[in-house]
């Protein structure tokens, strides 16, 4: 029976009509890219793994879906001294094996056998058979030298199970597997036969999850965000690049996230960065450029959130919490989900002073226009030279941003936005969505003054924002906001009465298109009904019934209505 198919969890399908509004809203962001003069790029879906590692902390890291290698990629990461579980359980047959030949042996002899002589001479020998797939002989010599080593024990034993053997109603056979299972396998020499096997360099099969063996069996990964490869295609094209460089670009990235409403482990990023500069007017252009896409969107009640990472230092230094800068700013990154009490517990817990909390207070009441908020920033990072640099460059973007106006959006200073620490060194943005949607985030960024120094080019200063596509989708999805004519993919369709009159309609459709007008013409000399039908549930607004003497019966599915019209008129109608 063939499985039901399906798709990964955090991906999805897209309809029609759902990739006609996704180009919509890319197609407007493109035109406003490039009419600010930025230029589009492309990079890999994938990347070398240590281009991507290391490059979004800990948890970024986890998130990051590795490609398994082609080919023996297993043997290239383990070499000949990894077991693997079938080896380690050939491994456990060989050793079960050569003891039992070893206390038959012993047992059946009336003479006071030499263990060691017999263990050195034939009788691992003879079950090498049990190691010749493994290639190593060391394996084998490590066997050896284990029971030689402990020859007393093995003795001893010996010397039990001949007894049991003796006196009892019971086989051989019974009375070694009952040793074997119940003593040696739970006794401290099994233990450190196991040891062993790593200190002499073998590792056991439970080593397959570590950080190790995949990073030897993975050498590629699915890109995680634009941002890090745009950063490696800078530096790898640096001599190929004009600076200030303007780019674009709208790609598709992979995070193994948990999926849910708005977040999904396939999405794309439509990025806007600038490198080679650190003027302020950048930051500057890319609020205006939030501002004219989601204005054209149709967007109201956008509003463009702005902070500082130099504010967010000063205020850490101020209040004895440098070391801690981090834990302070995810705590009050919170304060909209978790409220001031929470955010205070969780700042305690990170070892974050009553005394330092009582400093930034008045951050947990942070209200006004942007102009008295920065004021009040000023007095409390008086003492600190990063903190009052932060409030210089806020000033002159908000002011600036001010003078010139916004069409539709809001611009608001957040102190406690703190996202992309790890790389942020200036400007940071967050986009929220009109308060009537529960979306939240639709758009973020912010200045990185040595993002390419992780590939080795220094001091290259860049500016970056992000579209959330799938989340602006959303957004105008509950709003209403897509025009009609997004979803018409066909303006006029032409019914097939047959041969000849299909053929008289392809002349007209073919002129049509040379106009720029989406026509098409029912393959199939079917039920006019049907034809009918199926016009209307492709939602073409306009049916060609008939052509008589040059002229055309068109129909308006929506309205009903039909006329006559010459193909002068038909054009004109359909343009």
């Amino acid at each position: 029976m063939a499985s039901k198919p399906s798709i990964p969890k955090g991906t999805r399908d897209f309809s029609p009509i759902e990739v006609s509004k996704r180009n919509y809203i890319i197609s407007i962001m493109r035109k406003h890219f490039e009419k600010y003069g930025f230029q589009p790029i492309e990079t890999p879906s994938f990347e070398n793994s240590d281009t991507l590692m290391g490059k979004y902390g800990e948890e970024g890291d986890r998130l990051i879906f590795k490609i398994l290698d082609s080919g023996e990629y297993f043997e290239k990461a383990t070499g000949d001294k990894y077991l693997g579980e079938k080896n380690f359980n050939y491994l456990n047959l060989f050793t079960y094996s050569a003891l039992e030949d070893l206390f038959k042996r012993v047992s059946d002899s009336e003479e006071d056998l030499d263990l060691e002589k017999l263990i050195l001479e034939d009788l691992i020998e003879s079950k090498n058979r049990f190691f010749t797939y493994l290639k190593n002989d060391s394996l084998v010599n490590y066997v050896k030298q284990f029971i030689i080593v402990n020859k007393n024990y093995f003795h001893n034993s010996i010397k039990i199970v001949k007894e049991n053997t003796l006196l009892k109603n019971a086989t051989f056979k019974f009375n070694f597997d009952t040793f074997y299972v119940g003593n040696f396998l739970k006794s401290e020499i099994y233990a450190d036969f196991l040891n062993g096997l790593k200190e002499n360099g073998f590792n056991l099969y439970e080593d397959l999850t570590s950080k190790n063996l995949i990073s030897k069996i993975s050498e590629k990964a699915l890109r995680y965000d634009l941002t890090v490869p745009f950063a490696r295609y800078v530096v790898q094209h640096q001599n190929e690049i004009e600076f200030p460089f303007k780019r674009y670009q709208i790609q598709p990235v992979w995070r193994a996230d948990r999926p849910q409403k708005g977040r999904f482990r396939e999405f794309y990023q439509c990025d806007a960065d600038v490198v080679g500069s650190t003027s302020l007017w950048q930051e500057v252009e890319l609020v205006q450029l939030y501002d004219s896409v989601f204005a054209e969107l149709g967007l109201e009640g956008v509003t463009i959130k702005i902070n500082n990472r130099k504010i967010l230092s000063g205020i850490a230094e101020v209040i004895g919490a440098s070391d801690k800068l981090i834990d302070f700013t995810v705590a009050l990154d919170k304060l909209d989900k978790i409220g001031e009490d929470g955010v205070k517990k969780e700042m305690i817990e990170k070892g974050i002073s009553e005394v330092a909390l009582e400093k930034v207070q008045p951050l947990f009441n942070f209200t006004g226009s942007i102009s008295e908020k920065i004021d009040k920033l000023s007095v409390l990072l008086e003492a600190s030279e990063e903190g009052k640099k932060g409030i210089e460059e806020l000033r002159f973007i908000c002011d600036t941003v001010s003078k010139l106006g916004l069409l539709k959006a809001n611009l608001d200073l957040d102190v406690t936005l703190a996202r992309g620490l790890n790389y942020y060194t200036g400007a940071i943005f967050e986009v929220s969505a009109p308060k009537t949607v529960a979306m939240g985030s639709i758009g973020g960024g912010g200045r990185y003054d040595d993002l390419t120094g992780i590939f080795g080019l220094k001091n290259m200063s860049g500016v970056g924002i992000s579209f959330g596509l799938d989340r602006i989708y959303l957004v105008l999805e509950e709003l209403n906001l897509f025009p009609e004519t997004v979803t018409t993919s066909t303006k006029v369709m032409f019914l097939n009465f047959g041969e000849s009159q299909a053929f008289e309609a392809m002349k007209v459709i073919t002129e049509l298109r040379s106009k720029n007008i989406k026509s098409e013409l029912y393959p199939d000399n079917s039920k006019i009904d049907k034809q009918f039908k199926h016009a209307e549930r492709r939602n073409i607004p306009y049916v060609v019934k008939e052509i008589v003497d040059g002229k055309f019966t068109l129909k308006n599915i929506l309205s009903g209505n039909q006329t006559a019209v010459s193909l002068e008129e038909l054009i004109l109608e359909l343009q």
